[in-house]
């Protein structure tokens, strides 16, 4: 058995006071009930690195079917991991039985021959528990009973390092579970922690490991990356220890070819990460749109040069590279489709007419065409006179939008004015 660590209230700065009164609810309850009941994971990270928690995640040695009896308002979730649900109004409180260690497929645990963890219904003591979660820093609890801090792991003095460490074996833990490498990189992004050295040496060798999980997970971990407001951070980190490879292989391959493909999406992801800065809403097809934008007119020009008619050599190309990679990512349908509107309305956008111009003004996704021109302008495609073009447009009306529509009859698709042949005399 562990000897923890134990900090005494006075010697650290977890107060109820920053805790959710629906989660003191729960831990009260739970302690009245006679069961033990800790506040764990990232809410106490978060309060001694002195964030406001946006979670509350409590571990208890009360069986799942203990919490659905003790709370009405709960429900039970999960197959690789059994866990309550308490609900109070739009706050849920996620209330997890503390989990044991175990060797090969017994008392409802199943492994992969890999060593990846399928099934983890296997339930121990609060001194078992501590060794299945993931860094120690998401390894402190919050007892209370009497408000201590109790540490397995050296956790506190992970978080006032401001370091990122992984509990256990890197070889083992992330052949456990290969996502763990991808929480690493959004932990370390979002809350400026520096990641361990053995804990980033073994991305290299386990990145592949990601092949094995499955892609609605994977579009799920996207989401958490490129949408944590930190995106383009999370990028970057992605990048450089070759992690976006296993995830997007098209994207990757494309950057190698045209630069301009990886400017894109570090565009894409810095305006992202402004407008959830300003809390304003976002699209995730727009950061699908631009990742994939390199490797869909890679595969645009491949039919081409069969003579293809240039929309049909979109379909084409769109078709193949979804085809491909949902199989790894599975960005559901809903977002693939309003991908395809922003990349079909590339070419649209080039077109000046009156009537056309109107029918994409009024249309639904025209903003999110316009905003993804003026990205590519960015990255260093030569669109800049087609980007000003719309931008002054939307700011006019009347004669003078009418008076610029006209004008523009006179240009073609790159933005030169044509030219008038002289006749001869």
């Amino acid at each position: 058995m562990s000897t923890p660590t134990i900090y005494k209230r006075s010697q650290h700065s977890v107060s109820r006071k920053r805790i959710s009164e629906n989660a003191l609810k729960v831990l009260n309850r739970l302690d009245r009930a006679g069961y033990k009941a800790f506040l764990v994971g990232g809410a106490v990270r978060d309060i001694l690195l002195e964030r406001d928690p946006k979670d509350f995640d409590i571990a208890t040695n009360a069986r799942p079917d203990q919490i659905l009896e003790l709370f009405r308002n709960s429900r039970l979730i999960g197959r690789r991991f059994r866990l309550a649900h308490v609900r109070f109004g739009r706050e849920v409180i996620e209330v997890a039985t503390f989990r044991a260690r175990h060797e090969g497929e017994k008392d409802g645990a199943s492994i992969a021959d890999t060593g990846r963890i399928i099934r983890d219904n296997v339930y121990g003591d609060i001194d078992e528990d501590v060794w299945r979660r993931d860094f120690t820093v998401n390894a402190l609890y919050y007892n209370i009973r009497d408000h201590s801090i109790l540490d397995y792991v050296g956790g506190v003095e992970d978080v006032r390092r401001r370091e990122l460490r992984l509990i256990g074996d890197p070889a083992v833990r992330y052949r456990e579970d290969p996502v763990r490498m991808l929480r690493a990189i959004r932990f370390a992004t979002k809350l400026k922690l520096k990641i361990d050295d053995a804990t980033e040496e073994a991305f290299n060798r386990y990145g592949m490991l990601l092949s094995e999980i499955a892609p609605a997970r994977l579009f799920d971990e996207s989401l958490k990356l490129f949408h944590s407001g930190h995106g383009l951070e999370a990028f970057e980190a992605l990048c450089k220890y070759g992690l976006f490879g296993h995830l997007y292989p098209l994207a990757d391959q494309s950057f190698g070819s045209d630069r301009r493909a990886y400017k894109l999406v570090v565009a894409a992801l810095r305006n992202t990460d402004h407008r959830l800065k300003q809390s304003q809403s976002v699209n995730p097809a727009f950061i699908f749109a631009a990742i994939l934008w390199g490797a869909m007119v890679k595969r645009r020009a491949r039919f081409l040069v069969t003579e293809i008619p240039e929309s049909e050599a979109f379909r084409l190309a769109a078709d193949e590279v979804f085809s491909e990679q949902i199989k790894i990512v599975a960005i559901p349908r809903r977002f693939t489709t309003t991908v395809r509107e922003i990349w079909h309305f590339q070419a649209r956008l080039s077109k000046r007419t009156r009537k056309h111009v109107e029918k994409l003004l009024g249309h639904l996704r025209f903003r999110a065409a316009y905003d993804f021109l003026l990205l590519r302008v960015e990255a260093g495609e030569p669109l800049k006179e087609l980007g000003d073009w719309w931008t002054k447009l939307q700011e006019l009306d009347g004669v003078d939008r009418e008076s610029m529509i006209t004008e523009s009859r006179a240009l073609p698709r790159n933005g030169r004015r044509l030219r008038t042949k002289r006749k001869r005399t």
